[in-house]
């Protein structure tokens, strides 16, 4: 591997961490506010950002290793499955079964918090939401971590 283009990869998912690590305090921020009648409204569009910066993580991760996807009517649901495979002799796999499970269903949040124009959020289901994305911030960090392990010397 180019030296240089590897520590420009490592960069660029460095700083997306750093991305989703602002997102998570603001998260940990709006949970405070349960009280304020818009805080369901401000922690569901940060769970909603939440997922788009894990899914600008994996563009890098996809455009590195120049395994983009092509159906862009599936185009996101697909990025997130390509991140739990193991692609051999090109890049283990990012992101574990557990993981990917939670991130699915962040995905499919993401999804109805873009196109919920006429609907009022649930209390309950952004709730349910936030217990999982709080399960992935467990997961996320070690996850990164062996995965850039796999490109030391």
């Amino acid at each position: 591997m180019d030296e240089a283009r590897l520590s420009l990869f490592k960069a660029e998912v460095e700083a997306q961490r750093r991305e989703i690590e602002r997102i998570f305090a603001k998260i940990e921020e709006r949970r405070k506010l349960k009280k304020d009648p818009f805080a369901v409204e401000s922690l569901a569009y940060q769970l909603h950002n939440l997922y788009c910066a894990f899914e600008d993580l994996f563009k890098v991760v996809a455009d590195y290793f120049e395994n983009t996807v092509v159906d862009s009517k599936r185009y996101h649901r697909e990025l997130l499955q390509r991140m739990r495979l193991t692609i051999e002799g090109v890049r283990p796999a990012l992101l574990s079964e557990e993981a990917f499970k939670l991130l699915d269903s962040l995905r499919a949040f993401r999804h109805f918090f873009r196109h919920a124009y006429s609907y009022d959020l649930d209390p309950k289901k952004v709730e349910l939401v936030l217990e999982e994305a709080l399960r992935l911030k467990e997961l996320y960090r070690e996850e990164i971590d062996r995965f850039l392990r796999a490109f030391e010397d």
